[in-house]
């Protein structure tokens, strides 16, 4: 399947498509999204062995939090700004723990899916 994602809310709800369960096993962290704009929000993706729960809202103790503009945001996950060059140019930023963060290029693939 190849479909571009048009709004933020889109990615969230097609984020099932994208995640790698291979690339969670064995992980357990809470990823949250703090995406501003006016298509922005806030989620969070819960990830235990091998699965993954979107939920609306912010958590209590994520592991690693995502913050990006709304419009930013969707041309990473379309694959349009590379992740690492976004957060070079501040376009996104990441707090928590960085190394957990970084696993979510594998476990949430961006570009077409």
């Amino acid at each position: 399947m190849s479909q571009r994602i048009e709004s933020v809310q889109q990615y969230f709800e097609t984020l099932d498509q994208r995640f790698v369960r291979d690339a969670a096993k064995g992980v357990e962290a809470v990823f949250q999204f703090d995406i501003s704009g006016d298509a922005g929000g806030t989620w969070h993706v819960v990830v235990k062995d091998g699965e993954m729960a979107v939920h609306a809202g912010s958590h209590d103790k994520p592991s690693a939090v995502v913050h990006a503009k709304d419009a930013d945001y969707v041309k990473i996950a379309n694959g349009d700004i590379n992740g690492l060059r976004a957060v070079m140019t501040r376009k996104m930023r990441i707090s928590g723990n960085l190394v957990m963060a970084r696993k979510m290029q594998h476990m949430f693939p961006t570009g077409n899916i």
